[in-house]
């Protein structure tokens, strides 16, 4: 790889780094989540999870959702199903992990996903 590319991944990194830092502090507290969002990535105090996108596989959606709440916690993750083929995956997780994920309401009581810290 020519150098002006790892110079470009590192400081990409950096920027990367940065963020993920500021989030785990509590500076910026909005947590939107892509499948960059893996296994590894370990964050107290999240509270909402934005997918971005919708999760490719069941596991993806877990490692994302995790961390809205995490054990014993409450927690609210949104998923945008934009086509079939997100509905296949939504019906996937609903099956693999045997819940039931309802349509966002217009309205939302956010104190009921969010723990008191």
């Amino acid at each position: 790889m020519p150098h002006e590319e790892r110079l470009k991944h590192y400081k990409k990194y950096l920027f990367n780094l940065a963020h993920y830092k500021e989030f785990k502090e509590l500076q910026k507290p909005i947590l939107v989540a892509t499948d960059l969002f893996r296994v590894g990535m370990d964050i107290e105090g999240v509270d909402i999870v934005f997918n971005y996108d919708m999760p490719e596989d069941t596991d993806t959606y877990l490692h994302r959702v995790a961390c809205a709440g995490g054990f014993d916690a409450k927690g609210l993750a949104i998923i945008f199903v934009a086509n079939t083929n997100d509905e296949a995956i939504l019906n996937e997780v609903q099956k693999r992990f045997e819940i039931q994920i309802t349509e966002m309401p217009d309205e939302i009581d956010v104190s009921t996903y969010i723990e008191n810290r």
